[in-house]
């Protein structure tokens, strides 16, 4: 039990607003496949299909496994969802997104955010206002997240030195950039946290699945099917997934024109999609080329994971290297948000 909530709140929520009822209504007749734009609003992209695979040239014992992993700040395993201390506020964050996060939430702020008229700001303006942040969804640190944006770009940075990687250092600077939503006035409970696809059934490996009971899409004859709206293998890039902070700064940083290589943009779309690249769930939606896919998010998430027991970096000594990346994969000056 959480002491945040209960049965009577759950009850009280508030009823989602009828969802569409165009979709086939059986698993065997889901008509998506690849090149589909299923979910109106949602952009169609394919970028992410043809990655070159991951090299091994890792130089330091820097993505730890088994007894080597540790513990994070608090002395703790990390993602520990049952009993952390940071349990009341984390699970109340889930609580919140598994209730509401529909369908139609995901298509209402792809319609508000993805218009990118928010205004215009640098890289590093936005990673000044995440002083100001500690995602609420997180059992392993409540420091602000532009710390841990420094973290996770220096761990890479020293298992991937040189030029040849400075994109993937960049990408772990990039990664969480999109909570700068909760800055502007979103809910953290729709920009934060582990990710999902919507349109389909609620799988048990996302956190605090119990808490889907109370989603409207988990009685609706389509979208709680184990297909939904998608076709088996239809492609790990064609599911529409949970709004937040990911999904965000993927198609931000296509509209700006940044230069990233798609391995990057891979990380930073797919970093949060625990069930996926950890719980390896969802694994029938897959292709061929997603087993690409699934190695660099997989290798990326190591160092976001993991580095959240660093000591604090120096922001201010590495902001020059970082500013130089900004540059060089053309996303410097100010951007539309």
């Amino acid at each position: 039990s959480y002491s945040f909530c209960t049965l009577l709140f759950v009850c009280k929520l508030s009823k989602m607003s009828e969802l569409a009822t165009n979709f086939p209504h059986s698993e065997t007749e889901s008509t998506v496949g690849p090149n589909d734009s299923h979910v109106e609003g949602r952009p169609c992209d394919n970028d992410l299909t043809n990655l070159t695979d991951i090299p091994d040239v890792c130089s330091a014992p820097l993505t730890p496994t088994g007894d080597d992993v540790g513990t994070n700040v608090y002395g703790d395993d990390f993602r520990n969802y049952e009993n952390s201390a940071r349990q009341d506020a984390v699970s109340k964050n889930y609580f919140e997104d598994h209730t509401q996060m529909t369908v139609d939430v995901v298509k209402q702020k792809m319609k508000k955010w993805l218009k990118f008229d928010h205004g215009e700001f640098t890289i590093m303006e936005v990673i000044d206002l995440l002083d100001d942040l500690i995602d609420e969804s997180d059992p392993d640190n409540e420091l602000p997240n532009s710390i841990h944006d420094f973290q996770t770009a220096e761990r890479i940075r020293a298992a991937f030195p040189g030029e040849e990687y400075d994109w993937f250092h960049l990408a772990g600077l990039l990664h969480d950039l999109g909570k700068v939503l909760s800055m502007w006035g979103e809910p953290q409970w729709c920009v934060v946290g582990d990710t999902y696809p919507v349109g389909c059934k609620h799988s048990d490996k996302i956190v605090f699945p119990e808490f889907f009971e109370g989603n409207p899409d988990s009685k609706h004859p389509v979208y709680s099917s184990k297909y939904g709206i998608y076709k088996p293998n239809c492609g790990i890039t064609n599911l529409t997934m949970a709004w937040g902070h990911d999904e965000y700064m993927y198609w931000m940083l296509k509209e700006n024109g940044c230069t990233l290589p798609a391995e990057a943009l891979a990380a930073i779309r797919y970093h949060s999609f625990y069930p996926w690249h950890t719980g390896r769930d969802y694994s029938y939606f897959e292709t061929e080329s997603d087993a690409v896919l699934l190695k660099w998010v997989t290798e990326f998430n190591k160092f976001d994971l993991y580095s959240k027991s660093d000591a604090v970096p120096d922001v201010e000594a590495l902001k020059p290297y970082y500013a130089g990346l900004i540059k060089k994969y053309n996303i410097d000056g100010k951007l539309r948000w």
